[in-house]
């Protein structure tokens, strides 16, 4: 009997009599994390998710939020999925919707919030981590958060004081204000008081059951090894290594055959940068092609005279797939540049390094025609010594003479010889035949 009462305990632990049970719906409910630093793989990923809960026609769909923030630009775009759904949809924030994360959630059409959860502190802050400082860019991301606090009748000057230290918000509700040079952020307590919360609540089932679900058809959504990937291989820091490798590897294979490795892992790295951009689905075929395109122009270049014209087209088709490929025309821009110029550093030393490997060298004549080598710029007339002849002008010390039936050149060891007297060659010195009076 009292494993009985403790089995129906349990059951009803979260807090529900059977009849309020009887009453809760039916009906397909997704839950699906919003976790970690908020990317352009987070986005592809929640895109995944919000897809397949339209295409089952499911009834909810439950947000798990723990986040510190990230992107504004990812957090943009997934608070369109998020408001674009047909499907009701509820922010759970079981940790920090800090940042760009407040803004997610804030378009979802409930919040509930664990107990020392919070939501707020949406400053801006740049790639290391300092504040941002541009008023155009504070009242854009303020504008935007006073936006999605707006959509659900929220407080919007909350939402505005979440991200703008220089302003001042009243908050009755908690019998404090936001004085200037304060970030709002909210606990679970304080964000029900003001209305950024409509619930606490200690589990998914229990959001679930708050929002008249049963959850006995509950699907959850997890990222895939290769979405998994992707957001780590999407990550810009990765993505310039990635290109550095690439850029590096490919060039000095062409420059400095015959290693094979630098080419190998030249091409893995660039297969790894299209894969993950696309599996993150920013990326289609076209781009990979069109940057295949451009290392077979470049290869040509290197052995195809075509003064720079197959050079500079392969450049464009290289740039051009790198960028297209890329979630941020600006980020790719930056991660490419970057890559460039540690990669020339990398392939001047190497160059130099292994100089007397390099292509360069098919293009250099580096054989000596010399005469130990049989080689000779003009004929030796050795045939005609000890030779006699004619002279037909007088030799000062040079002239011409007849040796047997050929005019030869002729000089002499510096004697003064007559025109049509006897000669005779006495020496033969490359072209310079030296004769004697006979």
């Amino acid at each position: 009997m009292l494993l009985l009462v403790t089995l129906l305990g349990g059951t009803l632990s979260v807090g529900m009599s059977e009849a309020q049970a009887a009453d809760l719906k039916s009906g397909t409910v997704y839950v699906i994390p919003v976790e970690h630093k908020i990317e352009s793989g987070l986005e592809a990923f929640l895109k995944r998710g919000f897809k397949e809960a339209e295409d089952r026609k499911a009834a909810l769909i439950v947000l798990e939020v723990n986040t510190p923030g990230g992107r504004v630009d990812s957090a943009e775009h997934i608070g369109d999925i998020i408001a674009g759904s047909s499907i009701p949809t509820v922010a759970y924030i079981q940790g920090n919707a800090a940042s760009a994360g407040s803004y997610i959630a804030l378009h979802a059409d409930k919040i509930a919030m664990r107990q020392g959860s919070a939501i707020g502190a949406a400053a801006l802050v740049d790639s290391s981590g300092e504040a941002v400082s541009s008023p155009k860019e504070i009242a854009y991301w303020k504008s935007k958060m006073s936006a999605a606090a707006d959509l659900q009748m929220r407080n919007p000057k909350i939402a505005e004081g979440m991200v703008d230290p220089s302003i001042t918000v009243e908050m009755p509700e908690l019998g404090r204000t936001k004085e200037k040079g304060q970030i709002i952020s909210l606990s679970s307590n304080e964000a029900v008081k003001v209305g950024y919360a409509d619930t606490v609540a200690s589990s998914t089932e229990e959001v679930i059951h708050w929002m008249g679900y049963s959850g006995q058809d509950t699907v959850r959504v997890e990222r895939t090894w290769a979405e998994n990937l992707a957001m780590f291989l999407t990550d810009p820091t990765v993505m310039t290594v990635l290109l550095f490798l690439g850029i590096a590897g490919v060039v000095i294979e062409l420059l400095v055959p015959g290693f094979g490795i630098p080419g190998i892992l030249g091409i893995v790295s660039f297969g790894l940068y299209f894969f993950g951009n696309y599996i993150a689905g920013f990326a289609g075929l076209e781009t990979g092609i069109l940057f295949i395109i451009g290392l077979i122009l470049l290869a040509l270049e290197l052995f195809v005279p075509s003064f720079g014209i197959l050079g500079i087209l392969g450049s464009a088709c290289l740039i051009a797939g790198v960028i297209r490929a890329a979630y941020d025309t600006g980020d790719a821009l930056r991660s490419l540049g970057i890559a460039f110029a540690a990669a020339v550093v990398v392939i001047a030393i190497v160059a130099w390094i292994f100089k007397e490997r390099g292509i360069w060298n098919r293009f250099i004549l580096r054989d000596e025609l010399t005469a130990d080598k049989g080689y000779s710029s003009v004929k030796e007339r050795t045939e005609l010594l000890g030779l006699e002849g004619v002279s037909i002008t007088a030799l000062r010390p040079a002239g011409t003479a007849v040796i047997g039936i050929e005019r030869v050149d002729v000089v002499t060891e510096g004697g003064f010889i007559a025109a049509n007297s006897p000669v005779k060659v006495i020496k033969v010195e490359g072209a310079r035949v030296v004769v004697t009076e006979a």
